[in-house]
């Protein structure tokens, strides 16, 4: 895994626990800077990356792309949009 790569996963486990910790925290987490980092990570990565990682972050499939990058990319469903 290239090291950009390394970093959305861990910018994406990191969303997901502070997504879990919205019912528990008071005050809840801002999930804002953890979006932009995403956001700012996906900008980052080369145009030759591959396309369903990139389709899964520019569509914000946040967990479908955790999932690839964890190399269970058979766990995912397809969406809406007839991509897995």
């Amino acid at each position: 895994m290239k090291p950009t790569e390394q970093s959305i996963l861990g910018a994406l486990r990191e969303l997901e626990a502070a997504v879990a910790s919205l019912r528990t925290v008071k005050p809840p987490p801002d999930l804002r800077p953890y979006l932009a980092r995403l956001q700012e990570l996906t900008r980052q990565l080369p145009r030759d990356a591959d396309p369903t990682l990139l389709h899964y972050l520019h569509k914000q499939s946040w967990e479908k792309a955790r999932l690839f990058l964890e190399g269970n990319d058979a766990a995912n469903a397809a969406g809406n949009c007839g991509h897995v």
